[in-house]
């Protein structure tokens, strides 16, 4: 119906088109937007971060009206995307709080809008993959340098971050926090673990094509990156840490296991020498990391035991469409279910989330989009000998596997700083996997 639609508005502005240098250089501006949204989200608000990357949809949506023969072609777990999508509008419809809920299905139209533009950029401008890592690189970067600089000049708490009772005065951590608003280590942690896999696979992608200078020094940027995510203290960020490392390690081994095992298993024992020592003698590290295991011992996990126990009622309550999108909806309900003294943002598990604001069928579509794309990408990187594309569709899934995991016990997934990262790592997959499913139809 869409293509159908665009078929025709191109071929009554096909004179428009061929006389507009504006027209003409859409990708361009759709490129210069992209970019614009990561750079915005290191230091800018939510509010304008979503309002460039209305401009990067707006664009899209202007190219397919315009551009003769530019069509959308969803890929097969796209369809469960629009799946979800269908049923957050009814979810809309129904919930007893609309004005906030739109608020939030706003925000949601926002971020798959912004999904599908760069899908559509990718399709027709794969090789402009590596400079989007390297823009989400070096925000990642930039980040990790205020996170080193904010350690040695031991910041203080904004709020409490941290259940400091039970610990000596050196086990408390000094929580790094860097740019991002609202500051919080949470969301840097989370931020990390959405973005770090660029770097490496920023890395890899210029020592395959033999740039090794600043392969390199991509490398060391990852390396940098992945300390200071220790120092924000953000124990689901650490978890986060590990499905990234144990990715780049299995991903790895389908190129060196072969011809460099000796070496391979020098590296990996290396890693987890280093990280045991950390452990053992960074006492503020180790109190953080044995935290963990804590459960109700430890205040932070005990107040998200509460908070999961009244968002289950809640989606037991209204388990078929949910309360509506949004955390502002969410926060209004959810006073209705908490325990005293117990106030919270969301569920803080992003599938909890999901089913609370949207029902049972939302989340059953937002998985069956997960599990599919995941899958068509690992079975992508397993059976694909083009190097490249294996470099793209790894870093990308291993950064959702992250972020996945993470969104366990957290719920920063729900800013915009880790939505776009996302979504764009979602692209990637989707772009990579066209390009190759139209070859194989050619």
């Amino acid at each position: 119906m869409f293509n159908s639609l665009f078929k025709f508005t191109q071929s009554k502005l096909n004179v428009l088109y061929e006389n507009s240098l504006f027209l003409q250089n859409l990708d361009k501006l759709i490129f210069a937007s992209v970019i614009l949204v990561f750079l915005a989200s290191t230091c800018l608000s939510s509010d304008v971060i979503g309002f460039l990357a209305l401009i990067t949809i707006f664009l899209t949506v202007l190219q397919l009206l315009t551009k003769p023969g530019e069509k959308c072609e969803p890929v097969k777990f796209e369809l469960w995307l629009l799946a979800y999508f269908m049923i957050v509008i009814i979810s809309l419809a129904g919930s007893t709080l609309f004005a906030l809920s739109l608020k939030g299905f706003m925000k949601t139209v926002t971020y798959l809008g912004f999904y599908v533009s760069i899908v559509h950029y990718l399709k027709h401008n794969k090789n402009k993959i590596p400079y989007i890592l390297a823009a989400i690189g070096v925000c990642i970067s930039f980040e990790s340098i205020i996170g080193i600089l904010q350690n040695f000049a031991q910041v203080s708490e904004i709020s409490t971050w941290q259940d400091v009772s039970k610990l000596n005065p050196e086990e408390v951590m000094t929580r790094v926090y860097g740019t991002l608003k609202p500051y919080n280590p949470n969301l840097l942690g989370g931020y990390f673990v959405a973005g770090i896999p660029s770097l490496f696979g920023l890395s890899a992608y210029l020592l395959s094509e033999k740039y090794f200078k600043t392969g390199i020094i991509s490398l060391g940027f990852a390396f940098l990156s992945v300390i200071t995510l220790f120092l924000t203290g953000c124990r689901g960020a650490y978890i986060g840490c590990m499905v990234i490392l144990t990715g780049l390690f299995l991903v790895a081994a389908k190129f060196f296991w072969h011809k460099f095992k000796k070496l391979f298993l020098a590296i990996l024992a290396s890693c987890f020498a280093f990280a045991t020592a950390a452990l053992l003698f960074v006492s503020s590290l180790r109190a953080r990391v044995l935290s963990i295991f804590a459960m109700r011992q430890d205040s932070s996990n005990s107040f998200r035991f509460n908070v999961y126990q009244s968002s289950w009622q809640m989606f037991k309550d209204n388990w078929l469409l949910g309360i509506g999108v949004g955390n502002k909806n969410f926060r209004e309900i959810y006073g209705l279910y908490m325990r005293t003294g117990f106030d919270a943002l969301s569920a803080y598990n992003i599938f909890l989330e999901t089913a609370v604001e949207s029902g049972i069928f939302a989340l059953i579509a937002f998985v069956g989009f997960l599990i599919i794309m995941l899958k068509e990408g690992i079975c992508f990187i397993i059976k694909s000998d083009e190097i490249k594309d294996v470099i793209f569709v790894s870093t990308a899934v291993i950064s959702i596997c992250a972020v996945m995991v993470h969104g366990l016990v957290d719920t920063v997934f729900f800013r915009p700083q880790l939505q776009f990262v996302f979504w764009t790592m979602a692209a990637v997959i989707s772009a990579v996997l066209q390009q190759k499913s139209s070859r194989s139809e050619n």
